[in-house]
């Protein structure tokens, strides 16, 4: 969650000539949220949107989950717990809510990028395969 980082290299790609571009943020994301996370990333879609891309593709994914060793990540406490909670409440839990793999939510970003005009907002459940 780097709101620079983001920001510099959207902006790198816009300089370059990128008409579009993606952003993986978080569920809940709004720049006025009382919650440091959500505000941050509301923030971020905030700032990339005034580039002014043709297309920008916002991701709001739920819980992400995938390979953290490969990306020399740490495993967070409550990401376990959610994982165990998730798996006993399985069809319960509405399907924006439920864990997503990274792999689906890079996967719906390749897929919509390429085509978006103007600010498009993907939530989990049209990213889940």
């Amino acid at each position: 969650m780097d709101f620079e980082a983001n920001l510099a290299v959207a902006r790198a790609a816009h300089v370059a000539g990128a008409r579009r571009a993606g952003l993986v943020s978080a569920m809940g994301a709004d720049a006025k949220s009382r919650i440091f996370y959500n505000r941050v990333k509301g923030e971020t879609e905030d700032a990339l949107a005034r580039l002014q891309f043709e297309g920008l593709v916002i991701a709001r994914p739920s819980l992400l989950v995938g390979d953290r060793v490969a990306l020399h990540q740490p495993e967070r406490l409550g990401e376990k717990v959610a994982m165990v909670v998730s798996s006993f409440l399985g069809q319960l839990i509405p399907v924006n809510y439920r864990p997503i793999a990274a792999a689906n939510v890079a996967r719906a970003l390749l897929t919509r990028v390429p085509t978006a005009q103007g600010r498009v907002v993907m939530l989990s459940r049209e990213m889940q395969v």
